[in-house]
């Protein structure tokens, strides 16, 4: 069986990202990524990232024109799916989790 590679990407990767990395860890076989698309990221998303994910999250609509700026052939055959987050909450903040459980079950299995 083939696992799924799945990058999520915000900003800095300190809250979004992060959190959504952390919650998806391991859950039916997800691979799981998480990255920044700012030049200050805690981990910056680079073309490895890119290249090693089946499917991107992206936050925000500014991280996919960032990706498109940035890898721009290197995106264009991955499915990149924006899921409208703004950047409100702090790291493993229950609406955080509850809204990107919600956003993301139309895409993936999403834990209980």
């Amino acid at each position: 069986m083939n696992h799924i590679k799945i990058l999520f990407l915000c900003s800095r990767n300190k809250w979004r990202s992060l959190t959504a990395e952390k919650i998806f860890h391991g859950v039916n076989g997800y691979e799981v990524r998480s990255a920044g698309t700012e030049e200050n990221a805690r981990i910056k998303v680079t073309s490895g990232h890119i290249g090693w994910a089946d499917l991107i999250f992206v936050m925000e609509k500014k991280h996919n024109r960032r990706l498109k700026t940035k890898f721009g052939p290197q995106i264009s055959n991955k499915k990149i799916i924006c899921l409208d987050i703004p950047d409100d909450y702090q790291f493993m903040d229950i609406e955080l989790i509850e809204i990107l459980k919600a956003r993301l079950s139309e895409y993936i299995d999403v834990p209980e």
